[in-house]
């Protein structure tokens, strides 16, 4: 028999073994499962680019190409990315739908802040090789075109692009589990033709709003200054979602948030773009926000077909603005926001 002490070093010995294999099963579990939560994320984020027959662009591909493509963003510069969002029922297999809202989000990663401009959709506009028409008209003839128009008007470069449907606006805001928000008024709007899983009827108050309530709110313009009040409300709630999206519980879910709205997006943003626009879009605040045109610029024109419009009254004044907001150390109230604000009084008065 052994000594003593050489058969307690043996023991010894045998105890440490099964602490050492259950460490490392533990460290190759959580090496799995860092390798599956970022290989998810990354294959989430690439497949977000849509190509050939998948791209909701491919009919119209061959005449945007026409158009230079956007600027390159090295990264340290504002940059500018063009979001759409669509109203695709009754749209053809193939066709593309005009834009139902259109903002700009302008993200300044020294400052450290972000701008969001949301632009009227029958302002009209020159949109390259087709002549003049409402903007929302210009995502159907290609994201190029689009983000060529809205750099023409705004003074700045557009570098990318995001392109959703409504279905993408519900899975995005299901995904992160709602959002807690105060409707100002009650909302109320049906029509025949749209159908029943369009209607909108919302009651006034702090409530959780799901995807689709939460449609039903950004979609709202039934009310006396229309489009006006409905893209400042967008601009707030998207305000919300951001700040949702942000909040360390989301981040968690991130991948099985990216596969639920991944199959409703397009862009031409590539991985390592994303990646480097998440982190300063984590570390940036909200800085301001702005309808264009402003509604000291807005004038109401007609098109040759007698259609009503929104024109702008001075092109370099409009440019200005957009750089005066920009610029701005802190938010200030625009024009249209003292506007807006007075009609939700107004209107919420009703």
């Amino acid at each position: 028999m052994p000594p003593r002490n050489k058969r307690h070093a043996k023991a010894g010995k045998s105890k440490k073994k099964p602490l050492l294999w259950t460490l490392a099963i533990i460290l190759l579990l959580i090496i799995g499962f860092i390798v599956y939560y970022f290989s998810s994320i990354y294959n989430q984020l690439d497949s977000m680019q849509k190509d050939g027959e998948n791209s909701p662009f491919q009919n119209v591909e061959t005449v945007d190409v026409d158009t230079p493509d956007p600027p390159n963003w090295e990264g340290t510069e504002p940059v500018n990315i063009l979001l759409m969002g669509v109203d695709a029922r009754g749209v053809k297999k193939g066709e593309v739908p005009r834009s139902d809202t259109m903002l700009v989000a302008s993200l300044d990663p020294v400052k450290k802040k972000i701008h969001v401009f949301s632009i009227l959709r029958d302002t009209y506009v020159s949109i390259p090789d087709h002549g003049k028409d409402r903007i929302n008209t210009a995502i159907t003839h290609g994201p190029n075109t689009a983000m060529q128009t809205v750099s023409d008007l705004l003074g700045i470069p557009i570098q990318y692009y995001v392109y959703t449907d409504f279905q993408g606006f519900i899975k995005l805001v299901d995904a992160v589990g709602g959002i807690d928000y105060d409707v100002e008024k009650d909302m109320v709007y049906k029509t025949i033709a749209d159908g029943p899983e369009y209607d909108i009827d919302l009651k006034k108050g702090f409530q959780h709003l799901d995807g689709n309530m939460a449609l039903q709110y950004v979609r709202f313009r039934h009310d006396a200054t229309s489009d006006f009040t409905r893209t400042e409300r967008q601009r707030g709630f998207l305000s919300a979602v951001a700040d949702k999206v942000k909040s360390t519980t989301s981040l968690i879910k991130l991948p099985s948030i990216l596969g639920e709205v991944t199959p409703y997006i397009d862009t031409n943003l590539s991985v390592n773009d994303m990646w480097k626009l998440a982190n300063v879009g984590y570390s940036s605040t909200m800085s301001g926000n702005a309808q264009i045109p402003p509604m000291d610029l807005l004038v109401e024109e007609k098109t040759s077909g007698g259609s009503a419009v929104i024109g702008v009254s001075s092109d370099e004044e409009l440019q200005q603005f957009v750089q005066d907001t920009l610029s701005d150390p802190a938010p200030s109230a625009s024009p249209e926001a003292s506007a807006g604000s007075s009609a939700n009084a107004t209107t919420g008065a009703n």
